[in-house]
């Protein structure tokens, strides 16, 4: 099944205020690459999981944003990402917030389907929703003034589909004994963007 066309609004710097994405809040980022003080945040992308995408671009250097800060910032809004360690990290750098709590679907992905190598946000909505995602976008030009129908249309998909896929991600964890241990991973994934910015993305500080 290909994905659905979801409802797509565009703002130019902020969320609206007044949106209402309930107890928890799919969310991504779209950058000019993935070194945080390298590439700037271009587009952050939000869902509440009814179909409708909320998409803030980002001109150069204005990152003020108080309505998206203070959904990013909420202690009871779960944030849900796919490979979190990155959104995490380059939301701190720009928006200066934390975004605890946090759910990220591939950690719960790589701790409930051991069975496979296949984590990335693809594989992992074919297998748990039955849908076909599009990457044809995931290389192209974020920081352009206008955003091209199909960038928009990329950047809306990749969080229409999160809220389903931790749903069946917790039935497994559930099923396996393994919920604690994904929820401890979350809870240190604050911790792990900063050390990526304070210069260890890549040592394991744990090993001999």
């Amino acid at each position: 099944m290909t994905a659905k066309k979801p409802n797509i609004h565009l703002y130019k710097g902020d969320l609206p205020s007044g949106l209402d994405f309930g107890d928890a809040v799919a969310v991504d980022c779209e950058a000019m690459g993935l070194k945080n003080a390298r590439d700037r945040l271009c587009v952050v992308q939000l869902s509440a999981g009814d179909g409708d995408c909320h998409l803030v671009q980002f001109a150069k250097g204005e990152y003020d944003a108080p309505n998206l800060k203070a959904v990013m910032a909420n202690p009871k809004i779960t944030k849900i990402f796919h490979f979190a360690r990155f959104d995490v990290g380059i939301l701190k750098h720009y928006l200066g917030v934390d975004c605890a709590p946090v759910y990220c679907t591939k950690i719960a992905s790589q701790l409930a389907r051991t069975y496979t190598d296949r984590h990335g946000l693809k594989d992992v909505c074919r297998e748990l929703v039955g849908v076909e995602l599009s990457k044809e976008q995931q290389s192209s030009d974020w920081g352009a003034e206008t955003l091209s129908e199909s960038q928009i249309n990329y950047a809306a998909i990749d969080v229409l589909y999160l809220h389903q896929i931790r749903t069946e991600l917790e039935k497994i964890l559930a099923r396996e004994g393994r919920t604690e241990l994904a929820q401890k991973c979350f809870d240190f994934l604050e911790t792990r963007a900063a050390l990526d910015s304070a210069g260890w993305p890549d040592l394991d500080i744990f090993a001999h």
